[in-house]
C-alpha cells in the first residue's frame, strides 16, 4: 500500500519516538518530532488514515498511537534509517572472543555477542555436520556384540556397540570394513546409505545388514554432539517491559526456546535467503507472538552458507542499530570460521 511523503514522514517519526521510550504518541509531539509544518487537525486526520490502515493503533487507555507489527515492518523495509555502526570497536571486542577456539566454542561465543551487545537474546543456528568419516573397524567382542570404531578425517575416534543377529567372524569384519572404506571412505554416512542401497545386492544378506548397522550407528554418532541452536541471554528478555507486562507471551517464548524446534525452522528458513531478515511480531507463523521480532543474518564458512545467526526481541527494538549488528557478527563469524 502507498502512503504519501506526509503519512510516511509522520509514521516514521511515531515509530522512531516509540521505540525510544516506549509511550503511546500524540499528535501535538507528532507536530514537533516530524519537522512539518502541519496544523494538529491535519496530523490527527494523517493518523487517523493510518490506523485505518493498521499501521498504527491507539491503546483504550491513551489518545496517542503505537504501531502495529504491520507498521513496524513498512517502517523497517522502506523508512528506516540504518545507524551508523562504531564497527572497529564492536570488531576488536568480537574478534578477541570469536579467535583461536574450536568452532563449537566460537558459535557459542557468537551468540553471547550478541546478546551482551542487544542486551535481548542471540541465538545461532550452528552448522549441519556432514557426517563424514575417514575409516571404520569392526572389533568383535563376543558373540553377536561388535564395537564400531569409527575415525574421522581429523582424526576424531567414535566409538558404537552394535547388537547383530549374526556372529560374524572376525575375517568376515575385516573383509566388510575393508569394503566400506575402500568404497566409501571420505564421503557422508548419508551419501553411504544411498549408494549402500544400489551398490550392495551383490553382496550376501547378512554382510548387507551388518554395513547397514554401522551406517546407522555412524551417522548418530558423528551428530550426537553436535547442539542445533545454541541460546544466550534468554534471562534479558524478563526485563524488557514489553514482553514483561505479558507473562504467557513470555511463557511461550521460553517454550519455543527450550523446544527449539519453530526456531529451527525459522533460522534455516533465514540461511536460504541473502542478507539480514526481520520478522516481526506473528508474521513468520513460526514464532506467533506479536510483541516479539527476530533479525537475523546467515554466515558461511569458506564460502558457502552453514548456519544462521540472530538477535530475539521485542517488537519495540532499535532496528537501526540491530540490523547492523547482526550483519557485522554473521560476517566475523563467517571469518572466524573460515580458513
Amino acid at each position: 500500500m502507498q502512503l504519501d511523503i506526509r503519512a510516511q514522514t509522520l509514521l516514521k517519526a511515531l515509530v522512531e519516538r516509540y521505540i525510544a521510550d516506549g509511550q503511546p504518541v500524540g499528535s501535538r509531539a507528532l507536530s514537533k518530532l516530524s519537522g512539518l509544518d502541519l496544523s494538529p487537525a491535519t496530523i490527527r486526520n494523517v493518523m487517523s488514515d493510518l490506523e485505518q490502515m493498521g499501521f498504527i493503533v491507539s491503546p483504550h487507555t491513551s489518545a496517542g498511537r503505537i504501531p502495529t507489527p504491520r507498521g513496524y515492518r513498512v517502517f523497517v523495509d522502506t523508512l528506516l534509517t540504518v545507524q551508523a555502526f562504531d564497527e572497529t570497536a564492536v570488531e576488536s571486542r568480537m574478534q578477541a572472543t570469536l579467535s583461536g577456539k574450536s568452532p563449537q566454542k566460537i558459535i557459542t561465543n557468537a551468540a553471547q555477542v550478541l546478546s551482551s551487545l542487544s542486551q535481548f537474546a542471540g541465538v545461532v543456528l550452528t552448522p549441519r555436520h556432514e557426517s563424514v568419516f575417514q575409516q571404520i573397524e569392526f572389533l568383535r567382542l563376543s558373540k553377536k556384540r561388535i564395537l564400531l570404531v569409527i575415525v574421522s578425517p581429523g582424526g576424531d575416534v567414535q566409538n558404537r556397540l552394535l547388537l547383530t543377529e549374526v556372529d560374524y567372524t572376525p575375517a568376515q569384519l575385516v573383509q566388510a570394513a575393508n569394503y566400506i572404506n575402500q568404497n566409501y571412505g571420505g564421503l557422508s554416512f548419508d551419501e553411504v546409505r544411498l549408494r549402500l542401497q544400489n551398490e550392495l545386492r551383490s553382496l550376501r544378506d547378512d554382510m548387507t545388514r551388518l554395513m547397514q548397522a554401522a551406517v546407522e550407528a555412524g551417522s548418530e554418532a558423528m551428530t550426537d554432539d553436535s547442539e542445533d541452536v545454541v541460546i544466550s541471554g534468554e534471562c534479558n528478555l524478563l526485563h524488557v517491559g514489553d514482553l514483561a507486562a505479558n507473562m504467557g507471551s513470555l511463557r511461550k517464548l521460553f517454550d519455543m526456546f527450550e523446544q527449539k524446534t519453530g526456531l529451527m525452522q525459522l533460522l534455516d528458513m533465514s540461511s536460504k535467503a541473502t542478507g539480514v531478515q526481520i520478522f516481526i511480531g506473528g508474521e513468520s507463523q513460526l514464532m506467533p507472538m506479536d510483541d516479539t521480532s527476530i533479525v537475523t543474518a546467515p554466515y558461511e564458512v569458506n564460502g558457502r552458507i552453514v548456519g544462521t545467526l540472530g538477535v530475539i526481541g521485542p517488537t519495540r527494538m532499535a532496528y537501526e542499530r540491530v540490523i547492523p549488528m547482526v550483519d557485522i557478527t554473521a560476517k566475523l563469524l563467517s571469518n572466524a570460521l573460515s580458513h
